[in-house]
């Protein structure tokens, strides 16, 4: 099944969830099958692994990515671009809005809020259960409350990002699809997608997975794992 995500996407969840790596991984994938991708970086607090560390990279592929000005871009300042409200209020075939983690980042929606009158954004929660805040259910859903209030916006959606980055394996991968399936069956709230690391395509049962796939190739990673490679997308079609 292929990921069908269009209109406005709203990619939010707590530090440590990897929704940035989903979100660029998901503007890569989505400008493969064809249309307008637009991503804006929304991350105000974190100065790392934000989407402006791969512009260049989305760019070649043909996405538009929505930046603070040059001057700012490796700022880690509260700046942002005016531009922002233009490409919600007229969005591609998909807008992608990579907003900041825990409460704190999605603060800056609620500066928003005249931007999103008319709009129904699709808001997904990107969900790792192998991080500490997001291990039990209960974890899930108080992120998830935290986000909303301080959004002053309703999570619909839940993307599954079972990982333990080089250490990840199929069987953590179907063991995160479980939990995942639990939360969305206990709240109605749909399970969108599950992501699987590229390297591991071959080595997954589908049929384990009842939900779409992202295949995740990592280009947020730490300098030093950058040595003798560069940042590059391929993304890979299921």
């Amino acid at each position: 099944m292929n990921v069908v995500l269009n209109g406005l996407v709203i990619i939010c969840g707590n530090y440590g969830s990897g929704k940035t790596e989903v979100a660029v991984n998901l503007a890569a994938y989505r400008k493969q099958l064809g249309g307008t991708v637009r991503i804006a970086d929304l991350d105000l607090v974190n100065p790392y692994f934000r989407t402006r560390e791969v512009r260049n990279q989305l760019h070649e592929l043909g996405v538009e990515v929505v930046l603070p000005a040059e001057m700012y871009i490796h700022a880690d300042l509260p700046i942002l671009s005016r531009s922002v409200s233009g490409m919600i209020r007229d969005s591609a075939d998909l807008t992608i809005l990579d907003v900041g983690g825990d409460e704190a980042g999605a603060t800056v929606l609620s500066s928003l809020a005249n931007s999103f009158q008319g709009k129904t954004p699709r808001m997904l929660q990107v969900v790792n259960p192998f991080r500490p805040q997001t291990g039990s259910i209960e974890g899930v859903l108080n992120i998830k409350l935290e986000i909303e209030r301080a959004s002053r916006l309703t999570i619909n959606g839940f993307i599954g990002n079972a990982n333990l980055i080089d250490e990840t394996t199929p069987e953590l991968i179907y063991e995160g699809y479980e939990f995942l399936s639990h939360i969305s069956n206990d709240t109605q709230i749909p399970l969108e997608f599950v992501t699987v690391p590229a390297d591991l395509k071959d080595d997954i049962s589908i049929g384990q997975l009842n939900v779409p796939i992202l295949y995740i190739q990592r280009q947020l990673v730490p300098p030093w794992k950058l040595t003798g490679r560069p940042r590059t997308f391929l993304p890979v079609l299921p």
